[in-house]
């Protein structure tokens, strides 16, 4: 996959999990909501997740709207077209959480079933196919409940309500974590036994919270991105060191970030571009301090860039700044934190390829960063140096 394919998130939780794809501690969306009133009328978002040049989030009402890159079907209307505004995720399902990958995106029903839709050709949607795309979702195999996923690269990793954490997709890099190179397409158990509170799926590596706080990392290291203090590959869970007590961890391209108990801020893996925010440019084998005293609620790895919202709901930024990823009307790269333009306070934040996306407590959405194919959903295919609204879907 290249650079202008690849997925952050925030995670964590990614969530990207990162997004990666973390979600706030607001009430997740019924599945017995209201229809939204009109086709045009403003979303309300409960949860936001930037992909690699793609965004998609769950509103208020538990429909799931993706926008911005769609070649593969990664938006999910069912389409391979790049879209500049909201387009709702087709097949009437009712999601509690969507995680945007590369080039791929997964969702948690409210029911806690798996969907994912995009691009398959590694088994990264889980169906038991290698399919080279799906348009619209489809159900990842098995009987299994998830609580949350976290769409990686060209893999995938989730969470079961018994806090068991399962990967599937591409795995030359050991992504997977169950002790081979295989590609999977349908989910196989993380090995280590260990239980999971969350997951991070990054480029070519996962990371995860344990039941105990402990964060664990598997895959490819070759910028420190485990955290153990080596660049070597890892089968399995390995436990970053330091002795830190993380409540939320974020994979990125090839740097990792979590928030520790304490609403401490570390990162550590490729900080060549500031990402790390220790005030270098340098790799890091361990987690190191984020710099500027912060206490941070959570954060969010992107390829190159890093984002994280405060305890008091405000946004900072650092590390690479074209095109604006840092959000603070420069592009400047940043090696500390960066307070991001506007004023506006944030309840949940996720950085991607190239672009971020955060909600306000009030669940309006917005977007900075490059914008070339629509991710930033303001109607547009510009950069914005500084927060935008997303507009109301197409």
């Amino acid at each position: 996959m290249t650079s202008r394919t690849r997925l952050m998130l925030v995670l964590t939780v990614g969530t990207f999990h990162l997004v990666s794809c973390t979600q706030d501690s607001t009430t997740a969306p019924s599945a017995a909501a209201p229809e939204l009133a009109t086709a045009t009328a403003a979303l309300s978002f409960y949860q936001v997740s930037s992909g690699g040049r793609h965004t998609c989030g769950v509103t208020a009402d538990g429909r799931a709207y993706c926008w911005g890159y769609g070649l593969y079907g990664q938006v999910g209307d069912g389409t391979t077209s790049s879209r500049v505004k909201p387009v709702l995720v087709v097949g009437g399902l009712r999601f509690k959480q969507v995680s945007a990958g590369g080039v791929h995106s997964c969702g948690v029903t409210t029911d806690g079933r798996a969907y994912c839709w995009g691009y398959g050709q590694h088994g990264a949607l889980g169906d038991g196919s290698s399919t080279t795309q799906q348009l619209t979702p489809v159900p990842v195999a098995g009987s299994l409940r998830f609580r949350e996923v976290s769409a990686g690269g060209t893999h995938t990793c989730g969470v079961t309500p018994e806090n068991r954490a399962y990967c599937w997709g591409f795995n030359y890099y050991l992504q997977l974590g169950d002790g081979t190179t295989d590609e999977r397409h349908t989910p196989v158990p993380v090995g280590g036994g260990l239980l999971f509170r969350r997951v991070s799926a990054g480029g070519t590596y996962t990371c995860g919270v344990a039941a105990t706080y402990r964060t664990y990392c598997w895959g490819e290291n070759g910028a420190g991105q485990l955290g153990d203090g080596t660049q070597l590959p890892r089968t399995g869970p390995t436990l970053v060191i330091g002795g830190h007590v993380f409540s939320q961890v974020s994979a990125g391209w090839q740097h990792t970030c979590g928030v520790t108990t304490a609403f401490r801020a570390y990162c550590w893996g490729n900080g060549r571009k500031g990402q790390v925010g220790d005030g270098k440019n340098y790799l890091r084998f361990t987690p190191t301090a984020v710099a500027g005293g912060h206490s941070f609620e959570r954060v969010t790895a992107g390829a190159d860039f890093t984002c994280a919202e405060t305890t008091t709901n405000r946004a900072y930024c650092w590390g690479y700044n074209a095109a604006g990823r840092v959000g603070d009307g420069t592009e400047i790269n940043r090696l500390t934190p960066t307070a991001v333009a506007g004023g506006l306070f944030f309840s949940q934040v996720s950085s991607g390829g190239d672009h971020s996306c955060g909600r306000t407590p009030d669940a309006v959405a917005y977007c900075w960063g490059h914008g070339g194919q629509g991710e930033l959903g303001d109607g547009t295919k510009g950069d914005r140096l500084r927060p935008v609204r997303v507009a109301g879907p197409m």
